[in-house]
């Protein structure tokens, strides 16, 4: 048969299968402990479940709302405003969404026309480009380098243009571990004042932070929340990135343009799930204990190979820690990435991937969202190697 239509112009001609579904393939085919992809080896909570069973019982498996179902969103601004002191009206303010990557996308579809440019910092996560491309916008990057990752302000300013129309900020940031602190917030807010510039902030592991830290949310400076979407998500929250869960905050007139383009890409998203939510999010602690639960992870798997040739990068937050490998060896970290899971069977990411143009400083990413036996096995090949 013909294949019809052999003439289509791809509209991401550079873009192949995302360096996740590699590497999770190539651990899979070796038989390799699996530290690449983020996600945890572990159960979700078995409460959580047990409100997702009693809400299907219940017969709440129909359409949602577009916007969510209203004790979700009313939970969510209460979360926000009690650890943020920002309000956000549930009915206006709060759309939730089928994960965060939804979230982002529809946000950058919703305000990004031909010929915006949007900045972003590498190395940055891999949906943020893409997304601006789809929607006819131009990406600028703005490097940062380890071993600390810091955003240079005085360069961002600098790329400021009457084309500029949004900055993507992450924070705590993937794939680096690292924070934007206070000073970083007012250098932005600076930056953006007496602008039109509209920001995503992807906070996805606002709630994974460590010592001590504090999570510095947009919602927390007037002159950034107004022009800001604020995307999290409860897969990384809550150990189940297979549920596709999160949400977006804005004021209102920003969400009502999202929710032009929400209603079109997804409408509305799993029903029981979200009733779940609503009530498991009355217990503060479970999300409040999140930090201390995965900065043990952290050292737990810092400690064990600290004998190692790996030199360990600092890490403030999410569920990665990076390792650098110059010690080792002097391979491309894409072809060491695959020795390792080939050779000595453990496979993580390498960092030069979240780079527009390929900057190799010898670094791994590493996801520690696993069960210590994982981690104390994952640690014994580091050590032999």
């Amino acid at each position: 048969m013909p294949n019809y239509p052999n003439s289509i112009k791809s509209k991401l001609p550079k873009v192949g299968t995302t360096i996740f579904s590699t590497m999770s393939q190539l651990a899979h085919e070796n038989q390799a402990i699996n530290l690449s992809q983020g996600f945890p080896d572990f159960e979700t909570s078995q409460e959580l479940i047990g409100l997702v069973n009693e809400a299907m019982k219940n017969g709440l498996n129909q359409y949602a709302p577009m916007p969510g179902v209203m004790p979700l969103r009313e939970q969510i601004a209460i979360k926000t405003a009690n650890l943020y002191g920002a309000e956000y009206n549930p009915e206006s303010e709060v759309t939730i969404t089928s994960g965060a990557t939804q979230a982002i996308y529809t946000a950058i579809a919703a305000t990004i026309t031909e010929g915006d440019e949007v900045i972003i910092f590498t190395p940055a996560y891999d949906c943020y480009q893409p997304a601006i491309e789809l929607n006819g916008g131009r990406t600028v990057f703005v490097q940062m380098h380890a071993p600390d990752y810091r955003v240079n302000w005085d360069q961002v300013k600098k790329l400021i243009t009457q084309r500029t129309k949004m900055i993507i900020i992450n924070t705590p940031h993937n794939p680096t571990g690292t924070v934007l602190e206070n000073e970083d917030m007012l250098a932005l807010e600076k930056i953006v004042s007496d602008t039109d510039i509209l920001l995503i902030s992807d906070e996805v592991y606002e709630h994974i932070i460590f010592d001590g830290k504090q999570h510095q949310s947009v919602s927390k400076y007037p002159g950034l929340a107004e022009r800001s979407f604020i995307v999290s998500s409860f897969g990384k929250t809550f150990h189940n990135t297979g549920w596709k869960m999160g949400y977006c905050l804005a004021p209102k007139n920003l969400m009502v343009e999202f929710r032009k383009a929400h209603q079109f890409i997804v409408f509305a998203v799993n029903t029981p799930v979200q009733y779940a939510l609503a009530e498991y999010l009355k217990n503060e602690n479970n999300y409040l204990n999140l930090s201390s639960f995965y900065q043990g992870k952290r050292d737990l798997f810092t400690s064990l190979i600290r004998d190692s040739r790996f030199e360990t990068l600092p890490s403030s937050g999410t569920y990665f820690q990076l390792l650098s490998y110059k010690g080792i060896s002097d391979k491309e970290d894409t072809d060491f990435a695959i020795e390792l899971t080939e050779k000595y069977k453990i496979a993580s990411i390498p960092v030069s991937v979240f780079y527009h143009q390929k900057v190799d400083e010898k670094i791994l990413r590493f996801c520690v969202a696993k069960k210590e036996e994982t981690l104390h096995q994952a640690a014994k090949i580091i050590n032999s190697i």
